[in-house]
């Protein structure tokens, strides 16, 4: 596929469904959040987009300021035994902090290839 000949993929798209940013067609990663070294599509070198720590910490954030939100509400409206918060909340939070993590990933691996894809082209 022709990097220039492809119609341009959008942030949504491509986070959403962990696509790649140049032909949102090949999968981003290679397990849960392994990114894969090349698009199996367009051939785009994906090994050179680090995520880093950015999705991680957007998870930390928004996803802690929603469990502690909903662990005083219930805390504050049931008034729950102790366990009952220790059982709960890791049944939550852990699930969601994957789901959270993959589209955040994909998301700004997408942010590197379109604000430097000349760089990261070849």
């Amino acid at each position: 596929m022709n990097a220039v000949a492809a119609p341009p993929v959008s942030l949504a798209r491509a986070a959403l469904a962990c696509r790649c940013p140049r032909c949102g067609v090949g999968p981003v990663f290679t397990g849960l959040l392994a990114v894969r070294a090349r698009c199996p599509h367009c051939d785009l070198d994906l090994s050179a987009h680090d995520a880093g720590d950015g999705a991680i910490v957007a998870v930390i954030l928004l996803l802690g300021a929603i469990v502690v939100g909903l662990a005083f509400w219930v805390e504050f409206t049931f008034s729950p035994p102790l366990w009952v918060h220790a059982v709960l909340w890791p049944v939550v939070t852990l699930p969601l902090a994957v789901l959270m993590m993959r589209p955040l990933k994909a998301a700004l691996i997408y942010q590197q290839y379109r604000h430097r894809a000349s760089v990261m082209e070849r």
